[in-house]
């Protein structure tokens, strides 16, 4: 195949801001070559894709719609042999470590816009979009201990129903109630609330000046639940999964094959990923059942409520504070910064980092005051990078002091004694404890185990193991399963509701829609003029996102204005059968006229330096398990990231007021289930979408590194979810038979556009691909 050299000077692209050409531009009396009919200062002035069409339309009115092809196209590529694309997504994924800057928005409306993008992100991540059922507490205190001035007590109650959150509730003595409360989660030191130092530990922390006392020193974790108690606040110190006496789960026990079952499965497992249950989701319902347990004793004030942990339990602050609208005041300390995220499972999910940091993630609680402090460790720079940030948006919202942040980098990862004083004095004016200052932090006399743990004879212990964690993510399942079920709508409000919830999900999990798709730009690389079709290939280069894709776009020469990508697991190349002559569906559509688009979405065709598609996707956290969240946490799934190629072609040809009148979509085998998330969130840019799902559903998925694994689309309904999430668009699925999901048809019928969506029984390639052409065609 001979390779055609580009006859414009430079690229041609397309913006959507561009000024375009009208039909007048190209006079009918241009009957030459291309370049010829579209020459000088005019071409720069054109977007790539009205050049193409207006030109084709213009020079070929002679030409009768159907006439039958000669000399039709032959394949070719848009790079020369053995060169990728310059894709930013070819490079090394993003991990845990890398760098995350925030970027402030620059007005409030822009700031609400993000903070709700962003909080529905989490929640999506964590497995609490819609929020779970809030059961009975069944809360139990017992086993009081009184030290003089404040009192101690053990507690347990059910954030599951049979799933326990344990811990101990400190009690002023001193004045009257109501009490402003605080909630302390732990973090991951040793034991977790059953740390306790040893001696030689305590007095070389003393001599470094982390600590005051050899005795109240053995437990930093009992000194600020302590001397917040003293300051007058009621106060709960409680477990992470795993630690102390949350024995009923192990904190991080990985995949595990045994758990790694079609049905009752574990965490970790491709069935909990599919449906958003992990331990990071885990621990935030505890910390929101945590805070529900608080601000419900009678003596606290939940007006003045405060949050408050370090490292690990940093990470669980700034989620709950970010999501929980009850906490008034946070500090977490030694997690926020632009540095390492959280190296730990129970601080990472799928989604939950995309486009976001912690930084990010600790602005949600804005305007609220917002307290930090930062150690030697990966926070040592928060002053200058995070701390500045996060000032300006203060300052955006007239609160200008009502963030801050301390780096104590002459102390190493820490929650000690100079670090609990800042917060400490950051409490005191935010809840108005109204206390003298400086608040001096006294000694006191730790609890034993015996005295903190809340298991005994009395209160046996619940049972755990993994007929526990099955039974648990029985629970979470039918829990959303049923919420969902509420959700199926039955007339237009009801519509918008389900959309809201389910289509705000496939929007965190696809991460872009057509709006977002970037500045899209096209690159004609290749041209073929020579038979009764036009070929025009290239690169769709999407400058937002540093991606550049093969597409090619084949004219017939009367052009009928409209536009069907056609999408295949071959890519491009499968517009072409295995002898290099068009298909017939294919060729049946250029015969009537309009313009058929093939492109090579990431790792097919010219993304592949083998000519091997890859089986599986690429994975980070071997170390850790290979857990799911350590990779999609911060970068997109393959799945979403092909969808992504779609949406940068379709805002390529719809983005310009001389766009065609129509663009339609046609998925085919393994395509179709790219396909019909695009059309979801593509919206009314597309016309007609064909969908071939050959039967697939996502929750047939073994493996997290499967090339078509989707985090959380099995929680809402799967494929069927997509192929409603395209109403009212005109739809016909391929591959399911006769008989629509019982979701597709209910969504259609709820729009008031049922005969919208059609099935059709074809059941080999060949008979799909003729049955999308003729449908597009009626």
């Amino acid at each position: 195949m001979r390779e055609m050299q580009p006859r414009f000077a430079g690229s041609v692209v397309f913006r959507g801001e561009a000024a375009v050409a009208t039909a007048r531009d190209c006079r009918p009396s241009d009957r030459g070559p291309l370049e010829r009919r579209l020459r000088g200062p005019r071409l720069r002035r054109f977007g790539s894709a009205v050049v193409l069409l207006v030109a084709a339309v213009a020079s070929m009115a002679s030409t009768a719609s159907g006439e039958a092809l000669a000399g039709e196209p032959k394949p070719l590529n848009a790079l020369a042999e053995g060169k990728l694309p310059e894709d930013r997504r070819l490079g090394r994924l993003r991990t845990l470590n890398d760098y995350f800057p925030m970027q402030v928005p620059e007005t409030v409306e822009a700031w609400q816009r993000r903070r709700e993008q962003l909080q529905r992100q989490v929640r999506v991540a964590l497995g609490l979009w819609p929020w779970p059922t809030r059961t009975p507490l069944n809360a139990v205190v017992h086993g009081r201990v009184d030290r003089g001035d404040y009192t101690v007590e053990k507690v347990y109650f059910e954030s599951y129903p049979g799933h326990f959150v344990t811990g101990n509730l400190y009690r002023p003595k001193q004045g009257q109630g109501p009490y402003p409360a605080v909630l302390c989660p732990h973090g991951h030191w040793p034991n977790g609330r059953f740390l306790d130092v040893s001696r030689d530990k305590v007095r070389w922390s003393i001599v470094r000046g982390e600590e005051r006392f050899e005795q109240g020193g053995r437990s930093p974790l009992q000194a600020r639940c302590v001397q917040l108690a003293r300051m007058g606040c009621v106060v709960f110190h409680y477990d992470m999964v795993g630690y102390a006496d949350s024995v009923q789960l192990a904190h991080r026990p990985g995949m595990r094959e045994a758990m790694n079952t079609a049905q009752d499965w574990g965490f970790f497992s491709p069935q909990a990923e599919l449906r958003s249950q992990n331990m990071m989701g885990l621990q935030a319902w505890n910390s929101i059942r945590a805070l529900d347990f608080l601000c419900g004793l009678p003596e606290v004030d939940a007006e003045r409520v405060a949050v408050t942990g370090a490292s690990g339990g940093g990470t669980q602050t700034f989620i709950l504070c970010a999501i929980d609208s009850r906490p008034k005041v946070a500090f977490p300390a030694v997690m926020v910064s632009t540095s390492m995220q959280g190296g730990c499972t129970c601080e990472n999910a799928c989604y939950l980092r995309i486009g976001a940091g912690n930084v990010d993630l600790a602005a949600l609680f804005a305007p609220k005051p917002l307290g930090m402090t930062g150690a030697d460790d990966w926070t040592r720079e928060i002053e200058t990078k995070g701390l500045p940030e996060l000032k300006r948006l203060y300052q955006l919202l007239g609160v200008p002091d009502g963030v801050m942040a301390k780096a104590l980098v002459q102390f190493k990862h820490n929650y000690n004694y100079v670090s609990r004083e800042v917060m400490y004095h950051w409490f005191n004016r935010h809840l108005g404890l109204g206390l003298e200052e400086p608040i001096v932090e006294e000694d006191y006399e730790p609890l034993s185990r015996e005295e903190m743990r809340v298991w005994d004879a009395a209160h046996p212990a619940p049972p755990g193991g993994e007929a526990h964690e099955r039974a648990l993510l029985r629970w979470m399942t039918r829990d959303a399963e049923t919420k969902l079920a509420e959700l199926v709508p039955h007339d237009a409000a009801s519509l918008e509701a389900w959309r809201q919830v389910v289509g705000g999900a496939v929007d965190v999990m696809i991460g872009r829609d057509l709006e977002t798709a970037g500045d899209v730009q096209f690159e004609k690389t290749h041209e073929d003029e020579s038979g009764a079709v036009y070929q025009y290939v290239g690169l769709v280069r999407n400058a937002t996102h540093g991606e550049a894709v093969p597409v090619v776009f084949l004219y017939p020469k009367q052009w009928n204005r409209r536009v069907v990508v056609w999408a295949t697991p071959e890519g491009k190349r499968g517009l072409w059968d295995a002898d290099g002559r068009l298909k017939a569906a294919v060729q049946r559509l250029l015969e009537a006229g309009t313009c058929v688009a093939g492109i090579d979405l990431l790792y097919q065709g010219e993304f592949l330096a083998d000519g091997k598609p890859p089986q599986r996707q690429r994975m980070v956290g071997k170390a850790l398990g290979n857990y799911a969240g350590f990779t999609f946490g911060y970068n997109h799934p393959l799945f979403a990231q092909r969808v992504h190629d779609l949406l940068s072609l379709i805002a390529m040809i719809r983005n310009d007021e001389h766009a065609p009148e129509r663009v339609d979509l046609v998925g085919l085998g393994g395509a179709g289930r790219w396909v019909a998330a695009a059309a979801a969130q593509a919206g009314a840019a597309v016309g007609r979408v064909v969908v071939d799902t050959s039967a697939f559903r996502f929750a047939s998925l073994k493996a997290t590194d499967d090339v078509d694994f989707l985090p959380g689309i099995v929680k809402f309904g799967d494929l069927p979810a997509l192929l409603a999430l395209a109403a009212p668009r005109e739809v016909l699925v391929l591959g399911e038979g006769e008989r629509l999901p019982s979701i597709v048809e209910k969504v259609y019928a709820a729009a008031g556009q049922r005969a919208n969506v059609q099935s059709d029984g074809a059941s080999d390639d060949r008979a799909k691909a003729a049955a999308a052409a003729e449908w597009l065609l009626r």
